[in-house]
């Protein structure tokens, strides 16, 4: 460990104000890029958390130590561990046809907890590489993420008046290592047969010709309509 940081570990009102600044540096250093971003937990949130974070520990400490209380230091620090999953919980939201958004800021706000836990703890040294290594993740890890190409998922919009239709399509669809994450069907009749629609969430896992793929449908017996539409971006 660093000696530098051997007179800050001791408990009392100089070091106690250090590690609660170092809190706030921290947390807000993780908070300031997801304000950047817009997401919905923020720089004032991260700090909170790692001030809350970082005061438990140091109560923990405090009541062991100062108070000599027969408890467990480690005990208030846990409770916050697991009270954070709520918190987290709030930020995952499902947008855009059953999308979620929002894992990153939940885990960083965890993981924001933790670092407060570890500067209440004294652990400096490791509070501070953990938040270099979460602003690595989320920025640097990020731009990397966006450039590993993947096929995106679309929206294939079909109507048909022959049950068999849809059999078809399934077949073609399963034959071609086409993934159907979702499907909803609504059946509209007029004066003369039914009419059927259904509303098809696929996603490939080779890339594919949507031309070709659509035109294909179309050609299949009792089919009267399909389109393919991309999902938005969040």
């Amino acid at each position: 460990m660093l000696s530098f940081f051997d007179v800050y570990r001791d408990i009392n009102l100089v070091n106690v104000l250090v590690r609660l600044l170092m809190a706030v540096l921290c947390g807000g250093a993780i908070g300031l890029e997801r304000s950047y971003k817009n997401r919905p937990a923020g720089f004032r949130t991260h700090i909170l958390v790692c001030i809350g974070a970082a005061i438990a520990s140091m109560t923990g400490i405090f009541m062991y130590i100062n108070m000599q209380l027969p408890t467990d230091i480690s005990r208030i620090g846990a409770q916050v561990v697991s009270g954070l999953g709520f918190i987290g919980g709030g930020t995952i939201i499902v947008v855009n046809n059953k999308k979620i958004k929002g894992l990153t800021t939940a885990a960083g706000l965890w993981v924001c907890g933790i670092i407060g836990l570890a500067i209440g703890a004294g652990f400096f040294e490791g509070a501070i590489l953990a938040t270099v290594l979460v602003l690595v993740a989320e920025i640097v890890f990020s731009i990397l993420g966006g450039r590993i190409s993947h096929n995106e998922a679309f929206r294939l919009e079909l109507s048909y008046n022959d049950k068999t239709a849809l059999n078809h399509v399934m077949r073609y669809c399963k034959n071609n290592r086409m993934i159907i994450s979702n499907l909803e069907v609504t059946g509209t009749s007029d004066h003369h047969r039914p009419e059927y629609s259904v509303t098809i969430h696929v996603r490939t896992r080779k890339k594919i010709d949507h031309s070709d793929f659509i035109a294909y449908i179309r050609d299949i017996k009792g089919v009267t309509a399909a389109s393919i539409s991309n999902f938005e971006k969040d």
